[in-house]
């Protein structure tokens, strides 16, 4: 099977081009840096060209309001053309837990304009929803710290690892289109602030979190289930103290 992976120098489509080669797959790592760009159209249809699959695990360079929306809206524009006039047999997208309730941010909306843009197409697809990534707690800390404080909401949070999304999402390439999206989350659900402060006393940081409703995450004030699967969800295995006992040395 060919399968095409946009976005696959990034950290979820490097994972899962060697998960697909690894199978005995042809796969086609496609990324600016590769040659092949999806908002200029560079190398697209040579790439997308007699493939099967294609998953989009893209993200926009800016996330400035206008420059994400023009990034994921052209993006998906020449992907899902390519695609068609190729006879792709299915889409597969990478997108956000609860992005519909969380459109207060410009990324989130920009993140639902893709979505509604694959759902509008006459390519079969699957949209997998997924939590937001251990490997992002940092910079989630660091976005709302003031000094030596860091300001966390206890709105729930049900981190994955990258490495679970990169297995789940290879295996809903492989799967029948859904037409439709799946949620996917890891196996502990948690506050917010509960996440950050094991993350800063894993790494051993001074600075002090304090619990306050107020704080906002990426710009949005969040409602207790925001960011965690509202129905069924597939569950990842993949504890975070196992990935902050890998990664605190």
């Amino acid at each position: 099977m060919k399968i095409v992976v946009i976005g696959g120098s990034g950290l979820i489509g490097k994972k899962l081009v060697n998960n697909l080669r690894e199978l005995g797959h042809e796969v086609v790592a496609a990324s600016p840096s590769l040659g092949i760009n999806s908002v200029t159209g560079e190398g697209l249809a040579a790439a997308i060209n007699g493939a099967q699959v294609v998953v989009d695990v893209t993200n926009a360079p800016s996330w400035e309001d206008q420059a994400v929306l023009d990034f994921f809206k052209t993006s998906t524009r020449n992907l899902l053309e390519a695609e068609a006039a190729a006879g792709v047999q299915h889409h597969v997208a990478l997108s956000v837990v609860g992005t519909d309730g969380l459109l207060e941010s410009g990324y989130f909306r920009a993140k639902m304009a893709q979505e509604e843009m694959i759902k509008a197409s006459k390519v079969p697809y699957t949209i997998v929803r997924a939590t937001q990534f251990f490997e992002f707690v940092e910079s989630i800390a660091q976005f709302s710290t003031e000094g030596q404080t860091v300001r966390m909401p206890s709105a729930f949070i049900q981190p994955i690892v990258s490495d679970d999304v990169a297995a789940a999402v290879a295996d809903y390439a492989f799967a029948a289109p859904v037409n439709g999206i799946v949620d996917l989350a890891g196996p502990e659900r948690m506050g917010l602030n509960e996440l950050v402060r094991r993350f800063l006393d894993a790494k051993k940081d001074a600075r002090q979190l304090i619990t306050d409703e107020n704080s906002r995450y990426y710009g949005v004030l969040l409602k207790q289930h925001s960011l965690v699967p509202l129905g069924e969800a597939r569950i990842a295995p993949t504890h975070f103290e196992e990935w902050l006992n890998g990664s605190a040395n």
